[in-house]
């Protein structure tokens, strides 16, 4: 994982963060939702850096 993708989805998760938890104290379940989903979707982003990782990882070690 690029140093960019992990500060990128780091942000992003911690723009989820903040989304979900304003509107939890404002009562707006859509920016609650919406911030939920920042975090979900940089969750899978997170996933899908780690298999490239270890497929890189792997691939490496063989060549070696």
């Amino acid at each position: 994982m690029g140093l960019d993708d992990k500060i990128s989805n780091k942000a992003q998760d911690a723009q989820g963060k903040v989304k979900e938890g304003t509107g939890s104290a404002v009562g707006n379940e859509s920016l609650e939702a919406e911030g939920k989903g920042d975090q979900a979707e940089s969750s899978v982003k997170q996933g899908v850096e780690k298999v490239k990782d270890a497929a890189k990882d792997l691939k490496d070690g063989l060549t070696k």
